[in-house]
């Protein structure tokens, strides 16, 4: 496995200091963020370290040879949007731009994305999935037709009033990756696998390892810790950031030592990318590093060097 980093967590940094950053501190690979340049829509989005609306053949040349020369690779590009957003105009900016990523991964010779289904968040489960079957499969086939391989994060995208009642990603349980391949049955359809956001759920976060061996194309590296006595006032009903907190790798309930067995059962020899999003660490860059620091010393044990 490669040990990496999202990111979307050093987005004051250059796309050159982001992977002079990885160099430096022993890190493999990093997921570099692909937003479209202007304002963020929530925390950890807007970061763009390749601004796809603007590569050319020099600019593809600098960043392979940059990479190559500080011996980082791109485990994958990222961009989180919502493609199923109500609002056409915005749900077909979000698909133009996807697409617009997915050809940037064909030029940087990396052919994996990450991104988000998106989800109607006032509609249910089922009418989603209806209109998950009309905008996704022409995704995934402009994706097969360039080479690229498109892993589904299976965050809820449900954290914050503004997110309520259901959330922005629909992709959040195994029933419903289960439906989603069942539909769109392509190898370059699979998962970008983070079990911390199964464990604030209370879906179990190693079986679904076994079950989707062939569809985790890249994994995610992020804690949960589940605040126990909050939740038993609040309930399951709450926005979940009432009852939980995303850690860093040890600092939370996941249990790496197992996590990291079943990758190993299935052979997994991809990225593991730390992402940050423990707000204990966000007062200034260099905390953000050291979050990078300890998440890499504590992972290193799980890995070989």
């Amino acid at each position: 496995m490669k040990l990496g980093f999202v990111s979307a967590i050093l987005a004051e940094l250059s796309f050159e200091e982001v992977i002079d950053f990885a160099a430096q501190e022993n890190y493999s690979c990093v997921e570099i963020m692909c937003w479209p340049k202007g304002k963020a829509e929530r925390r950890y989005a807007g970061v763009t370290h390749i601004d796809v609306d603007n590569l050319d053949d020099s600019k593809l040349e600098y960043i392979k040879d940059y990479i190559k020369k500080k011996g980082v690779t791109i485990s994958g590009l990222g961009y989180y949007p919502n493609p199923l957003d109500p609002d056409k105009e915005k749900s077909n900016f979000y698909i133009n731009h996807i697409k617009k990523v997915i050809d940037a991964a064909h030029l940087l010779e990396i052919n994996l994305i990450n991104t988000f289904i998106g989800r109607d968040k006032s509609k249910n489960v089922d009418d989603n999935f209806e209109r998950f079957k009309k905008v996704w499969p022409p995704i995934i086939d402009y994706a097969k037709d360039k080479g690229v391989k498109v892993a589904i994060e299976n965050c809820p995208m449900y954290f914050t009033n503004d997110e309520w009642p259901s959330g922005v990603n629909l992709a959040f349980s195994p029933v419903i990756w289960e439906k989603m391949f069942d539909f769109v049955d392509s190898s370059n359809f699979g998962l970008n696998y983070d079990p911390s956001h199964l464990i604030w759920q209370r879906i179990d976060y190693i079986r679904p390892i076994y079950e989707f061996k062939n569809r985790i194309f890249h994994v995610h590296i992020k804690d949960a810790k589940i605040l126990e006595d909050n939740l038993k006032r609040v309930g399951i009903l709450a926005t979940p950031l009432e009852y939980h907190l995303p850690k860093l790798p040890g600092l939370g309930d996941v249990n790496w030592s197992k996590f990291f067995s079943a990758l190993t059962d299935i052979n997994y020899d991809g990225p593991v990318c730390v992402e940050v999003e423990d707000r204990s660490y966000e007062g200034s860059i260099e905390m953000k590093k050291n979050a990078l620091r300890q998440s890499r010393n504590y992972l290193n044990q799980f890995l070989s060097s």
